[in-house]
């Protein structure tokens, strides 16, 4: 068949974009020819289609008018506005599909997530044009997101109700979710059936490893060697919540705790130290909402920890910018860090965490809703930071002093006790290959597609 799969952007490093490439190098590998359709390609190839574009101006707009407040329409307005853009979107898709002779295509959150309705009305206008077969990847529900819970206007709302996804497609359309409370949650609310497929990850692919080009990455980012990395390999948004990273690393600051460090030798064989230092990186783009990394920022500075932002190092794939200066991979900063923070309270699966398994490095673990659904019973060597969180009067969230403490003890653990450091994250990595394979979603692909 010929394949395309469709979203807001691919080549980037969000989950999303991700898992579409595990997707169509399975689908490759079955036989199918995949296209990628976005408004934006990255490093990736795509067919583009600008008003998909998730930082279009008019579209940041419109989303805005759609769910915030409605400031430049009113509801007639607006309803005129998204009819426009469902119709000058609706044609490119179509056009597409002719071109390109698709037989099947796979929305990506875009009849699920809610985000820029008119795209989902778009979408479905396509598909009832075309008679094109679909199979949806819904990774994210708008129910699922505060963003989403009061429309502006009552068309809006209908658009949500009505169409993500849309129930009168029949056999024409199928639909997979990533995690059980979805699939749950979508029978519940629109009545249809879902297959889930977790996120995997090649865990036959080339381990990631120190090389010559990777070689001076701790040395761009800003780390020295008497330094211990952790490293926040998320895109920073609310939801991540970082700060909890932050309180950790500020726990193990801690007089008492740094004391008895001192002297011990490190899983690596490197010495704590005096002037040993934890350090936290965030290497992901910032998504979340006007003065979240600022506050995390100013939290990390009233920690008095250090923590190092920069994004611009690392894309999803190497490459050379604009100066002539490497850009490294994601996989490059999982390569030297010593452990990896995992605080999110809120994730429709984990992309990062199956990273992190493949990385062989401990990882410091919120135990978000999904986890204990779909993923806690694998029975994964993780330092957990719990399940219950309060959210604090500047919109950060915080989580009980005991629970820090104890998830303090056990990096420290870690950090000085080489074998529980290497035998757990490879139990980690064994685990995660018989759970969450490249081999399983081709099964699970091969079910579906069939």
């Amino acid at each position: 068949m010929n394949i395309a799969l469709i979203h807001f952007r691919v080549g980037e490093t969000d989950g999303v974009s991700l898992e579409m490439d595990k997707w169509k190098k399975v689908l490759e590998k079955m036989g199918h020819n995949t296209i990628y359709i976005a408004g934006s390609e990255g490093t990736s190839k795509a067919t583009i289609i600008p008003e998909l574009y998730y930082r279009d101006d008019f579209d940041l707009m419109l989303n805005d008018e759609c769910f915030v407040k409605l400031k430049n329409y009113n509801e007639e307005e607006l309803k005129i506005a998204i009819d426009e853009r469902t119709e000058i979107i609706q044609k490119q898709i179509v056009d597409i599909i002719k071109e390109n002779k698709i037989d099947l295509i796979v929305p990506n959150n875009l009849l699920c997530l809610g985000r820029s309705p008119y795209i989902g009305l778009a979408l479905y206008y396509a598909i009832k044009e075309t008679n094109v077969k679909v199979i949806n990847h819904h990774h994210d529900f708008y129910w699922e997101r505060d963003f989403f819970e009061n429309p502006t206007t009552e068309y809006v709302k209908n658009i949500l109700e009505n169409y993500y996804p849309p129930r009168d497609l029949g056999d024409q359309m199928k639909h997979a979710v990533i995690n059980k409370l979805a699939k749950k949650d979508l029978k519940a609310k629109k009545g249809l059936d879902s297959k889930v497929i977790p996120n995997v990850f090649d865990f036959s692919a080339e381990l990631w490893e120190k090389d010559k080009y990777n070689s001076d990455f701790k040395e761009k980012l800003g780390v020295e060697d008497n330094q211990i990395l952790f490293l926040q390999a998320t895109r920073v948004t609310d939801r991540k919540a970082i700060e909890l990273a932050i309180d950790l690393i500020a726990t193990l600051n801690k007089k008492e705790n740094k004391d008895e460090m001192i002297g011990k030798r490190l899983y690596d064989g490197r010495v704590f130290d005096e002037d040993t230092e934890y350090v936290l990186a965030l290497v992901g783009m910032h998504e979340g909402s006007e003065g979240y990394e600022d506050r995390l920022i100013q939290h990390a500075k009233k920690s008095g920890v250090n923590m190092i932002v920069n994004p611009e190092i690392v894309d999803h794939s190497r490459r050379l910018n604009e100066n002539g200066e490497k850009i490294y991979s994601l996989w490059d900063a999982y390569v030297y860090c010593d452990m990896i923070t995992y605080p999110s309270i809120y994730e429709g699966w984990g992309n990062q965490f199956l990273e992190g398994l493949f990385a062989k490095k401990p990882q410091i673990v919120y135990e978000y809703t999904v986890y204990e659904s779909d993923i806690k019973e694998k029975n994964f060597n993780i330092i957990s930071l719990g399940n219950s969180y309060k959210k604090e009067k500047n919109g950060l969230v915080s989580i009980d002093n005991k629970v820090l403490v104890k998830a303090a003890k056990e990096v420290q653990e870690y950090l000085c006790d080489e074998e529980k450091y290497y035998l757990s994250v490879e139990e980690n990595f064994n685990i995660g290959k018989e759970n969450y394979s490249m081999e399983s979603l081709e099964i699970l692909l091969g079910e579906l597609f069939s």
